[in-house]
């Protein structure tokens, strides 16, 4: 059953309208311990790297590959500087260019609409929407340590608790969130994927002497079927957990992170609010008992009648 096209509220993630021009202020003004974010006319180059107006138009560029728009950056600034989209300190894990300041993901770049899928079998701990910060995102949570996000949806196909297998559609694209609406047409309409290692943002290619976390080593390629496969656990810290809680200095942070059910949601909200609002906190660390390494574990987070692998687009 096909499911409803989707409406440009998704797409740009415009509602609750209130909320949204709250979280607006936010990022332009700062509050609650949070710098506002930082941006000057290096950020435009972001737009001149792909034709983001086509890209809205439903084009696939590069047909079956899909073109990142930015990396990873291994030199970002300092957290307590705040958000910065700026493009002053900057270095992929090729040596190149291709990423901003502050960027701490993996931008796919793919129209609206585009089925998103889980990279590895996992469970489903989180699912939110902030207009200042990636828009509507799905948090799941692989074990051993690993987690990923994605960012910029538009219409969400789980629920938090689900299991999900690899492979296994979990949401459509969009480009929610105030960047998406803001640079429209010539934004470049995209899924930010993140990966969390030991509760801290990490590049999924690797450097040499890394172990990439790509199953095809640095050149992703989506799951066409296999064996099943479990989910191994994750060794929460429930010491550390209530020790971060406490160095939270926000108070509708904390709020959240004690108002969450289960250990396992209350752990991804903590590691969502130390990920996304760092200067709220007075102390931040991993809330995992092992420090785990760096090991292989992701497809392409996309569907393999979409996409076959990626590209990387001239700079």
């Amino acid at each position: 059953m096909q499911s409803e096209p989707l409406r440009w509220t998704e797409i740009w993630g415009l509602l609750p309208v209130y909320q949204r021009l709250m979280e607006t202020h936010m990022l332009l003004r700062g509050g609650e311990g949070t710098p506002p974010t930082r941006f000057d006319r290096t950020a435009l180059r972001q737009l001149l790297r792909l034709p983001g107006w086509r890209i809205w138009r439903g084009e696939r560029l590069y047909g079956r590959r899909i073109p990142l728009s930015n990396l990873f950056n291994r030199t970002p600034t300092p957290v307590e500087e705040g958000w910065s989209v700026r493009i002053t300190q900057v270095r992929d894990f090729r040596a190149g260019r291709l990423t901003y300041d502050s960027h701490n993901g993996t931008d796919f770049a793919t129209p609206p609409g585009t089925r998103v899928v889980a990279a590895a079998p996992g469970v489903v701990r989180r699912i939110s929407s902030e207009f200042h910060r990636g828009g509507l995102k799905i948090f799941l949570d692989h074990g051993g340590g690993l987690a990923t996000t994605s960012n910029h949806l538009a219409r969400a196909l789980v629920r938090v608790g689900e299991r999900v297998v690899r492979g296994q559609v979990i949401a459509l694209s969009g480009y929610s969130g105030i960047d998406g609406f803001a640079t429209f047409p010539f934004g470049i309409p995209h899924v930010h994927w993140n990966v969390w290692l030991n509760g801290e943002n990490v590049d999924p290619f690797a450097e040499p002497g890394e172990t990439s976390l790509w199953l095809d080593d640095n050149d992703p390629r989506p799951y066409r079927g296999g064996e099943p496969e479990e989910i191994p656990e994750s060794d929460w810290d429930e010491e550390a957990i209530r020790r971060y809680t406490a160095a939270c200095r926000s108070i509708s942070s904390r709020r959240e992170i004690t108002a969450a059910m289960t250990l396992e949601e209350q752990a991804f909200a903590l590691m969502f609010h130390m990920n996304y609002y760092p200067t709220r906190f007075s102390e931040r660390g991993s809330i995992y008992r092992t420090k785990h390494p760096r090991t292989p574990r992701f497809t392409l987070p996309f569907h393999p009648d979409d996409y076959d692998g990626i590209v990387f687009p001239p700079e």
